[in-house]
């Protein structure tokens, strides 16, 4: 065996191939985690894939329910699961039993640059860090840091402490707790293991004394020109500024979670369950943020290797037709195997010929631009570093160009009402790429922020969306309001845009109400 493989359960002439095909990555220049395949049969793989690729997770029915939504999409010819890929070291894939040898092959080809990605794009190195938000600095590391990545222990961990907290508290409780906590799972810092937890001032924390003005006097006459009366006078006035500007927390905290886990009036097991729902949840960010590089990166090597050093002759048929499938694209849908591959694909050969720099972007020619080649062999290098150092909206803001988005006919739609149907908006490129930047910058969520724990001085919380062009539904954000009230335990309010006028809505925990602001 390979210094790669480890031992597993797949049939003698699947693990054969797993060590070649992990040898040629190797060569190639991946560098990835151990990986350890099991085959799964087609329930199998949906019960996996109902718990995002994980064999054990915390008990909720909404694992049952994706359980039978993949189930009937797969009977009924909608969908079908080909592979799935754990970040975690060592790496877990799943293979699809009845798959021909092709349809193995393409799919380990995949998974090695999947792993490859998972463990040198920086955006996943949140998932070697302590996720509870404190520092990062290794002389400060807390004991529950994991360098190893063991996210299937902790996942399975996390089943075995709400399953405890089930048997104490009944199930409907607990289930109905995690139902109001999903509701806020995406009110968190994406990039909260990096920058560590900002110590948030208790308003209720003893204070410096305050210093007292007093006008100048000598000391003689320090008593009469300084009276107790009226120092006295001059710090209630001091302390009535203070108590008026005070606001807590002092700054906008963006991971809402940690606030509440912070200092939300929670049971212990409350507080147990709040927790695990954050930690999932940042450790699925990273791939929220990478969705196109990553199945881009998966899709490159797979074509790379499959075409050059995997297949034989007899096989090129059957996979050139799967491969299609998986990069083909339908009308009015992005699909983010093909942006991603064709994208490395384009930095590639631009920084082998040289197509980039300050003479290339100030050339006006456009003969020369076409026929510019330098050949400095720069290409595979490049989207090494690419792959490393950029999340999709860094990798489609610098790399996405006007010759790359009119070669693959790139545009943006929306719906039209006067035929009902989706049509094309513009062609135009400036316009294109900032569509896709906004769809791409934090996941499509919106930006809320606690700005004030004490609101109106009745310990109400005060929560502010940050609009950057994005309205929230209504429709959600009452019922996040309502989940808000349940941690809370006090008053929800939200300072929002609605039609371009700012609008507080909030709801006491029977009703909820809205008043527009004055500008």
């Amino acid at each position: 065996m390979s210094e790669f493989a480890l031992k597993t359960a797949l049939p003698a002439y699947l693990a054969k191939e797993q060590e070649r095909i992990e040898r040629i990555a190797a060569d190639e220049g991946l560098d990835f985690f151990p990986t350890v395949y099991e085959i799964l049969t087609y329930d199998q793989m949906n019960e996996i894939a109902a718990y995002s690729g994980f064999p054990n997770r915390y008990p909720h029915w909404r694992y049952g329910m994706e359980y039978e939504r993949l189930a009937k999409s797969y009977e009924y010819g909608l969908s079908k699961i080909y592979e799935m890929v754990i970040n975690n070291n060592p790496a877990y894939a799943y293979l699809l039993e009845g798959n021909s040898l092709t349809d193995q092959k393409l799919v380990m080809a995949h998974v090695y640059g999947h792993v490859d990605f998972f463990k040198n794009n920086f955006c996943f190195r949140s998932t070697d860090l302590d996720t509870g938000g404190r520092t990062t600095d290794p002389a400060q590391r807390p004991k529950n840091y994991d360098p190893n990545r063991r996210w299937i222990d902790k996942m399975a961990n996390h089943g075995a402490r709400v399953r405890r907290h089930v048997a104490r508290q009944g199930i409907n409780k607990v289930e109905d707790f995690i139902d109001q906590c999903l509701s806020l799972e995406n009110l968190i810092d994406p990039h909260a293991a990096f920058h560590g937890k900002r110590r948030v001032k208790n308003p209720d924390e003893e204070e410096k004394a305050t210093e007292i003005p007093r006008l100048r006097a000598k000391d003689y006459m320090e008593s009469f020109i300084n009276p107790e009366e009226y120092l006295e006078e001059q710090r209630l006035k001091i302390q009535a500024e203070k108590d008026k500007e005070k606001k807590f927390p002092s700054h906008p905290e963006r991971d809402v979670l940690r606030f509440l886990l912070d200092h939300a009036p929670l049971e212990r097991w409350e507080h147990d369950i709040l927790e695990i729902i954050r930690e999932e949840a940042l450790y699925f960010v990273p791939q929220m943020q990478t969705k196109i590089m990553n199945e881009g990166w998966a899709s490159y090597w797979h074509s790379r290797l499959m075409t050059t050093k995997i297949l034989d002759a007899s096989e090129i048929i059957d996979y050139a037709d799967n491969n299609a499938g998986v990069l083909a694209t339908s009308g009015g849908r992005l699909n983010p195997y093909k942006l991603g591959v064709e994208l490395y694909r384009n930095v590639e050969e631009r920084w082998d010929r040289g197509q980039f720099g300050k003479e290339w972007e100030e050339c006006d020619d456009l003969d020369a631009k076409k026929n510019w080649n330098l050949r400095l062999g720069l290409g595979k290098k490049k989207i090494f570093e690419v792959r490393a150092l950029y999340n999709d909206v860094t990798f489609i803001d610098e790399f996405l160009t006007p010759d790359f988005c009119r070669d693959h006919k790139l545009f943006s739609f929306s719906w039209s009402n006067r035929n009902e149907r989706y049509e094309i908006e513009t062609r135009e490129f400036k316009q294109v790429k900032e569509k896709l930047l906004f769809q791409l910058t934090n996941a499509g969520n919106p930006f809320i922020y606690v700005d004030d724990a004490n609101y109106d001085n009745r310990g109400e919380l005060m929560l502010k969306h940050d609009h950057q062009g994005l309205d929230l539904r209504a429709d959600y954000a009452r019922e996040v309001m309502k989940s808000l009230v349940r941690v809370w335990k006090r008053p929800v309010n939200l300072l929002t845009q609605i039609e371009s006028k700012q609008v507080m809505i909030r709801y006491d925990g029977r009703e909820h109400s809205t008043r527009h602001m004055r500008p």
